[in-house]
């Protein structure tokens, strides 16, 4: 997964989760299939994401939804 259909994603996600048209930082964590996506809030809420190559979009929504109940 490119960092561009991860930042698609997670802009559909946030809205759908009432936060409008926020400013994201996304960067992998060691390279691999670990993003940390920084939602523009102060302080930014920091998402960590699983997302690698064959990922589904459905997978990625799913973990930033469960990730958001939990806070």
């Amino acid at each position: 997964m490119t960092e561009q259909d991860l930042e698609r994603i997670v802009r559909v996600a946030l809205r759908e989760l009432g936060a409008g048209d926020v400013t994201l930082t996304i960067s992998t964590r060691n390279g691999g299939d670990r993003w940390e996506i920084a939602v523009g809030t102060t302080p930014p809420q920091v998402l960590r994401i699983r997302a690698g190559q064959g990922t589904t979009a459905q997978f990625v929504r799913e973990q930033i939804f469960e990730q958001f109940e939990r806070r």
